[in-house]
């Protein structure tokens, strides 16, 4: 069939259009594109239609778009995966895959297509949910923590799963020899996947470096000749070239050393994926939709969309319970859990095309993952409501990232006491004096120039959360912050400012998305000689009122010149004090106060 422009034009627009429309509603942009192929296509209106090389294009777009997820994922994340994101995943996969499995034997009788619908039913979508997630503000608490974590061990799940069940229709009939073969096949691939992605790939990488190679262009195009190697060793063993695609893409991740490199091709990915390649996929796959099942299988898919919902939220409730956590939050976690997209469908259409499953099974999966996603920001932010106004929604950062505070004073190392508690915590100076007056008192201190990448490397900035520059020159701290926002991506970066700071100072901070330590400029000799004075780890504990009043900039007489609010302790969990507006009644708030200037009574602990 000859390649029309005009058809892939009209794909893409309609595909743009949808997905901007349902992005605005709150909803990921795959429901847009899917919708638009129903209505667009064969199954409504019939104004779209499919062909050979627009299938093409699909096809490669879910390979790029199973690259970006996998760049996406830290390996050091899955590591330290909570043993409530884990118990999460598996409760959200092996309850709603049971019953995915045992209606669809009831009605239909296929074993494959059980499986199939097990596995699929049993999917959640990260990318799904992180939209909502910062729109609810609760990227910081443990529930999203949670969410993520047990999305991405639950989808990986579902990978292996389809994985196994495409190794066992190629080989056949069921037997002892077929068993084997499928085992050697895809012990095989892993085995293969992991040599060249530990390390034959990394050292690639840093051998055409070292002579010259490089720029964003080349690796890019090295990241997509990795990526397709990986997915043409899939196919090999018999598996789809989606699992080398997302192993690829985990792998590449780590291969690319220079960090900021690696964000701008992850970017570049997703860019091309999502942005033009991935959506082609499905737009086509609403192609294939059947509105038939309304009138010939209603029951089975009811049955389908309830007990996927009913297996997934009370599934991951009832694994969740051995946490301690509570039934409450349990049901939240099930709620925001329950969301299917982009992998769930990949799947499904990969299935109608093996002919795994027909039809009707595919638009009742389609419809499936429509009705659960748009199920989700009704029910997690009850969820989320109800948690908050029982005081049981938690907000912490369990990934326990290390923190790297720039500076070794007095005041640093009151930092570095009260977050070493929570968090492993190096400190930076170039002054050996505080080097080792840190070292003394049992902090981990690293002698260097802040301004030096190769320094801040060996301080630990490429694996941090958090970086804190608190030395007494604010132009360094905000290059130092600079530094560690564009070169080495760090999350949250905290600088020290002076009431006589550049106003341009304020403006950098602004533009890398950092912000002033404590929320407002300092007068960093006192506090750092008031720090001095106080034994180490001795804050004092003040009503949250009186540290708003004390640091408020409309009330300076009620002695912001005499208190320094460093912490806030909400709900056990210890953060530096940062906006004003962002303190509770009922925070704790630990401060430094000058007591020799003292204008006021401060109650101790």
């Amino acid at each position: 069939m000859e390649f029309s422009i005009l058809n892939l034009l009209a794909v893409l627009a309609v595909a743009w259009i949808a997905g901007n429309v349902v992005g605005r509603l709150g909803y990921p942009a795959v429901l847009g594109e899917i919708g638009a192929g129903i209505l667009l296509g064969p199954p409504l209106l019939g104004w779209l239609q499919a062909g050979p090389p627009l299938l093409v294009i699909a096809e490669l777009g879910i390979l790029l778009m199973m690259v970006y997820i996998g760049m996406e994922i830290d390996l050091r994340d899955l590591g330290r995966a909570s043993t409530a994101g884990l118990l999460a995943a598996v409760g959200g996969f092996v309850v709603p895959f049971a019953l995915g499995y045992l209606v669809t034997m009831s009605l239909v009788g296929d074993v494959w297509a059980a499986l199939f619908i097990g596995m699929a039913v049993g999917v959640t979508s990260l990318a799904t949910k992180s939209r909502i997630l910062v729109e609810l503000g609760i990227l910081d608490t443990r529930v999203a923590h949670v969410m993520m974590a047990g999305a991405l061990i639950s989808d990986s799940m579902a990978l292996i799963v389809f994985a196994a069940i495409l190794s066992v229709i190629a080989v056949g009939a069921v037997s002892l020899a077929g068993i084997g073969l499928m085992v050697v096949q895809i012990g095989g691939f892993f085995l293969a996947c992991w040599v060249l992605g530990i390390h034959v790939v990394p050292r690639v990488f840093t051998w055409l470096t070292a002579r010259g190679f490089g720029g964003r262009t080349f690796y890019l195009t090295l990241a997509l000749l990795v990526a397709l190697t990986f997915s043409e060793l899939a196919e090999l063993a018999g598996l789809h070239g989606i699992l080398g695609a997302f192993l690829a893409g985990l792998f590449l991740r780590e291969a690319i050393r220079v960090k900021r490199l690696s964000y701008e091709i992850t970017g570049v990915v997703k860019d091309v994926s999502l942005g033009f390649l991935a959506p082609v996929f499905f737009v086509t796959a609403g192609f294939a939709v059947s509105f038939d099942v309304f009138r010939e299988d209603l029951l089975f898919l009811v049955s389908v969309i309830v007990l996927a919902t009913l297996g997934k939220v009370l599934g991951t409730a009832l694994f969740y319970l051995p946490t301690g956590y509570g039934w409450r939050e349990g049901l939240t976690v099930g709620f925001g859990m329950n969301g299917r997209g982009a992998v769930e469908i990949i799947i499904a259409g990969i299935g109608l095309q093996a002919g795994i499953i027909d039809q009707s099974v595919f638009s009742i999966l389609v419809f499936m993952a429509i009705a659960t996603t748009a199920l989700v920001p009704f029910t997690l932010k009850r969820g989320i409501d109800w948690l908050d106004r029982r005081g049981e929604l938690v907000r912490s950062d369990p990934s326990k990232k290390p923190v790297v505070i720039v500076g070794a004073g007095a005041l640093a190392r009151e930092l570095a006491h009260q977050l070493r508690t929570v968090s492993p915590v190096t400190l930076i100076d170039h002054n050996a004096r505080n080097v080792l007056g840190a070292r003394d008192e049992g902090l981990d201190a690293v002698q260097g120039d802040a301004l030096d990448a190769a320094a801040l490397v060996r301080a630990g900035v490429d694996a941090c959360g958090t970086l804190i520059a608190v030395t007494p020159n604010p132009a360094v701290n905000v290059l130092v912050a600079q530094r560690a926002r564009e070169a080495f991506l760090v999350p949250t970066v905290r600088a020290v400012l002076r009431p006589d700071s550049d106003q341009g100072l304020y403006a950098v901070l602004d533009a890398i998305g950092a912000a002033p330590l404590f929320g407002a400029p300092i007068d960093f000799a006192r506090w750092d000689a008031v720090a001095a004075r106080v034994p180490q780890s001795l804050l004092t504990s003040v009503p949250a009122a009186l540290a708003r009043r004390a640091w408020s900039e409309t009330e300076p007489d009620l002695g912001a010149r005499d208190l320094l609010p460093v912490f806030v302790r909400r709900n056990g969990v210890l953060r530096v004090f940062g906006d004003l507006a962002e303190v509770k009644d009922d925070d704790e708030v630990l401060a430094l106060v000058d007591q020799a200037h003292q204008h006021q009574e401060v109650a101790s602990p």
